[in-house]
């Protein structure tokens, strides 16, 4: 680990966990975060970020579309 990333903490997206230090390639990290906790907290926003995204988009897709009856 080198000195300018001692201290800092990633989430690796891939393996989904926490991790202090650059271990992982950039293309599968966020950060850095100055703790273990806010990189998780961090994860847990672009869940919940995506998870929107995803709804407001099925939502726009079936905007024309006319509801169907249930009986």
């Amino acid at each position: 680990m080198s000195d300018t990333s001692r201290g800092e903490w990633y989430f690796n997206t891939e393996k989904q966990v926490p991790e202090q230090g650059k271990r992982t390639r950039i293309e599968n990290r966020m950060g850095p975060y100055s703790s273990r906790e806010e990189a998780l907290k961090a994860w847990k926003i672009v869940q919940e970020r995506n998870k929107k995204w995803e709804d407001d988009d099925r939502k726009w897709e079936n905007a024309g579309e006319t509801p169907t009856k249930t009986q």
